[in-house]
């Protein structure tokens, strides 16, 4: 089958080659063929080496398609079922997942850290232990949700990551409340995603911030009340709220520098929302003084911050009902086979999301 590989991290290239093999089948597993996969900011960090990630590799970590075949013991999905694919599965039965917190499901995560392509005689990951830029791929059981058929596969994929990160930062981390203001800082469709989830919590004023025009035009269609570049946020700030700062922050670009300016536009008393992945050696500071006396509550999310399976349920419904428009953040498809061409457009901030279509 084919597969868009990166060779060793650094490269910002990938080989579209003919003879990949997806590996690994057996009890509790799926092989999935893949029909959607979505381009998101996190697939260029693992390949330039932000986000940690083996080498080589088949990117990518948004996807949906159909099952073409379980291993013994799985019994929730049969073949011909549309599936997205998820990429931190909860075990169920860690620590973590036992208080309800399953994103933070460690066993899950280490359970897809082993090759599952093979190209000729090298073996090959899959990034965070899927690896959807490929024609087909075999994840484990829990890392295949069923969807219904009514859900297109490309709403399926961005719900597999994107839109349930975007949205859980609003509703389940921040719990965005009815009549407050929000400013969300980084556009692209996980911060859109957050600009939906807080206007179906009823937020009155959210400012969309990104240097990228056809970003902040998005964002206004997509449910921003207002839309300004990064040097407008002060002034923003200075208007809508009286120079006092906005009730919530959400920081989706994940470098220390967009974290500390999201710091600063949050009121006291008001909640940061670090929403973007960053950096390992990218630190993030605070003196004691300022930390103590404003009283701002600083909230990672992770994954939506939630119970990744009801999450794509309230996704799902939310789309249904038209609370929220997936079909707009779909902004560009394209086939595999000019998969750096997506790159390009991501990179350039073009596209809110990239669509590899297999």
């Amino acid at each position: 089958m084919r597969a868009a590989v990166q060779h060793k991290t650094g490269q910002d290239r990938l080989e579209v080659l003919d003879d990949v093999e997806a590996t690994g089948f057996g009890p509790g597993k799926v092989r999935i063929r893949v029909r959607a996969a979505g381009l998101c900011h996190s697939d260029l960090s693992a390949m330039s080496g932000v986000l940690p990630q083996h080498a080589p590799f088949v990117p990518g970590h948004e996807g949906a398609g159909d099952v073409l075949a379980t291993g013994d013991g799985v019994t929730h999905v049969k073949p011909g079922d549309r599936v997205l694919i998820c990429w931190l599965p909860a075990c169920g039965t860690c620590p973590a997942c036992r208080r309800g917190q399953s994103q933070l499901c460690l066993k899950g995560l280490a359970e897809g850290a082993a090759p599952n392509f093979r190209h000729r005689t090298a073996d090959l990951y899959g990034f965070a232990g899927t690896g959807t830029f490929a024609e087909e791929l075999v994840v484990g059981a829990r890392c295949a949700v069923p969807v219904p058929d009514d859900v297109p596969y490309e709403i399926a994929a961005l719900i597999g990551c994107g839109v349930t990160t975007g949205l859980g930062a609003a509703l389940n981390t921040a719990q965005v409340t009815a009549g407050s203001s929000v400013a969300v800082i980084g556009c692209g469709g996980v911060g859109i995603s957050a600009v939906q989830g807080a206007r179906v919590a009823g937020a009155a004023q959210i400012v969309a911030v990104d240097p990228v025009e056809s970003r902040r035009d998005a964002a206004l269609r997509l449910g921003a009340t207002e839309a300004v570049a990064p040097e407008g946020l002060r002034d923003a700030a200075a208007r809508i709220t009286g120079g006092e700062g906005f009730d919530y922050v959400f920081e989706v670009v994940g470098k220390a520098a967009t974290a500390r300016t999201a710091y600063d536009a949050t009121r006291r008393g008001g909640t940061l929302c670090v929403v973007g992945a960053g950096a390992m050696d990218d630190h993030f500071s605070l003196n004691m003084f300022e930390l103590f006396f404003d009283e701002k509550k600083i909230l990672p999310s992770l994954y939506g911050g939630g119970d990744v399976l009801r999450s794509y349920e309230r996704a799902i419904a939310l789309w249904r009902a038209g609370r929220v428009d997936l079909e707009g953040l779909i902004t560009h498809r394209v086939p595999l086979a000019r998969v750096n061409d997506a790159l390009d457009q991501m990179r350039s901030g073009e596209a809110l999301r990239t669509w590899v279509t297999l």
